[in-house]
């Protein structure tokens, strides 16, 4: 039987010697130049490899994005100059605490990666504005004759607006005790879901984690952006980094940092440090301010919260709770050492104590460390 090739031609010679013969018979072939396809397309692929020579010797690696970092999603940093920085400062200068213009830069980043223009009619700017929201939280802040969503600066001032309004209701919120949370994370969840919500969980909840995440991966980008853009002529006045002690004798009782509570049986952070205190004993303020909040809270008891100003451009906070009477009230102006309060056992507490909490733009820091030598 004879071989068939797979393409179906002719059977192969059955020997060494038939080939031979055939071959010195056969009329000479012509060999065949190259094809028309061959010629047109050749041109192109030598000329698209010259190509990546060039990139690859010129540096082709500039096409990262400065301020990525291997393995992060591409962001819009790039597509934000510097100019803008001022006005994320302006926009987030009147923030209690927790929104900063590096959050505010990363919020829009979230919203429309910084670009103004959007499928969506209702959703307008950079901000991505209703029209009922942009009525209550849009102003002409450039002073261009216009108010408008589409105008980055305004957007800018707006959202920063509308982010403080809600980081104000959850810093009063969590001063009573009613949300526990990061700061930052409990305003971005309020603006995703509500503050309703938030109220509700008594926390950051879980319908709002992924919009909280998204911004917050941002956030390292932004800071670098801020930071490579100082405020010009000055900048925020500091109070001062060290404190006095609250109390005559600081002998803690329970220090800052994770623990189980004695009374509810979870383990959480101690978000301040427990100095031991006869009841009735004095309770002085740390530092001169301005007193925030004082009243009765369902976990804190009597609580007073003093809002110091800026140290080096955080907002400054230090709280006094479970005590057994006020001396101060909410709006009071207070100098170092004044008295505001004394010690008790209000609230979720075992004994008489001292609960001192210091904040820092929001964020829970070791008292021991403001209290001792050096702050």
């Amino acid at each position: 039987m004879q071989n068939v090739p797979q393409g179906g031609g002719a059977a192969q010679p059955a020997s060494r010697t038939s080939t031979t013969a055939t071959t010195a018979t056969a009329a000479p072939r012509h060999r065949r130049g190259p094809g028309a396809c061959l010629l047109i397309v050749l041109p192109g692929v030598v000329t698209l490899g010259a190509v990546f020579a060039f990139v690859s010797l010129v540096g082709g690696e500039t096409a990262v994005p400065q301020d990525r970092t291997p393995g992060q999603a591409e962001s819009a940093v790039s597509n934000v100059d510097g100019s803008y920085v001022p006005w994320l400062r302006r926009a987030t200068a009147d923030c209690a605490v927790g929104v900063t213009p590096a959050l505010l830069a990363a919020h829009i980043d979230q919203l429309s990666g910084w670009q103004g223009d959007s499928a969506s009619l209702s959703e307008l700017g950079i901000a991505r504005f209703s029209q009922a929201g942009w009525k209550k939280w849009g102003r002409d802040d450039d002073g261009n004759g216009t108010s408008s969503p589409l105008d980055k600066v305004d957007a800018i001032m707006a959202l920063g607006r509308q982010d403080c309004s809600l980081s104000k209701r959850m810093t009063a919120l969590r001063t009573k005790g009613t949300v526990n949370g990061d700061l930052a994370d409990l305003t971005l969840a309020a603006y995703a879901v509500g503050a309703d919500e938030v109220t509700k969980a008594g926390k950051v909840p879980s319908s709002a984690r992924l919009f909280v995440s998204e911004v917050k991966e941002r956030l390292p980008q932004y800071s670098a952006l801020v930071r490579r853009n100082p405020e010009q002529g000055g900048g925020v006045q500091t109070v001062g980094a060290r404190l006095q002690p609250p109390v005559v004798t600081l002998s803690v009782t329970s220090p800052f940092g994770s623990r189980r509570h004695p009374l509810t049986g979870v383990t959480k952070l101690h978000t301040g440090v427990d100095f031991d205190a006869p009841q009735g004993a004095q309770v002085s303020a740390a530092w001169g301010g301005v007193v925030e909040f004082a009243g009765m809270t369902p976990a804190y008891g009597y609580r007073v919260v003093i809002d110091h100003g800026a140290v080096d451009g955080k907002r400054l906070q230090t709280t006094y709770s479970h005590l057994s009477a006020l001396q101060v009230s909410t709006g009071q102006g207070l100098s170092n050492g004044q008295a505001v309060g004394l010690v008790g056992s209000t609230g979720l507490s075992t004994g008489p104590h001292l609960h001192f909490e210091v904040l820092l733009d929001g964020q829970y820091t070791d008292p021991v460390a403001w209290l001792a030598d050096g702050g």
